[in-house]
């Protein structure tokens, strides 16, 4: 992509939402919330790009969960995820599968989202590709 719109309105990644996630007791992995930074929402199928990086490792796409209205999204299905819409004043919690979680301290947190615009188009079926893209330093809840 050599082109994409920026937008930056709201932080994308959510202050104080980092925290580890347990089952029985164990850490099985982390979640953290972020916003889409525009000025309207969008259903998850406009989605072309989403990774996480945390301190500087890339996260496998595969560790990935999207949580959005109450459901979860392998981040390979949201393409096909044609009904359900993000409102912007509704936080997305990414969920990250990794045993142990984080440990306690600060992590920087970087999300990349790049979306198309469905209604802005530039071309015979290309649409205007935007960056909602944002990275943020936050303390882990335990």
């Amino acid at each position: 992509m050599a082109f994409a719109m920026k937008f930056n309105m709201i932080d994308v990644v959510v202050s104080d939402s980092l925290e580890n996630v347990y089952v029985d007791g164990k850490r099985i992995g982390y979640q953290f919330d972020i916003r889409l930074n525009y000025y309207r929402g969008h259903f998850l199928s406009v989605i072309e790009e989403f990774e996480v990086t945390v301190d500087g490792e890339k996260v496998d796409q595969s560790s990935i969960r999207f949580r959005l209205n109450g459901k979860e999204f392998g981040i390979c299905e949201l393409e096909s995820c044609y009904n359900e819409f993000w409102r912007i004043t509704d936080p997305a919690t990414i969920i990250v599968h990794e045993s142990g979680g984080l440990p306690e301290g600060e992590h920087t947190v970087e999300v990349k989202l790049i979306f198309r615009s469905p209604y802005m188009a530039i071309g015979p079926n290309k649409y205007m590709p935007v960056d909602s893209s944002g990275s943020k330093t936050l303390k882990v809840k335990f």
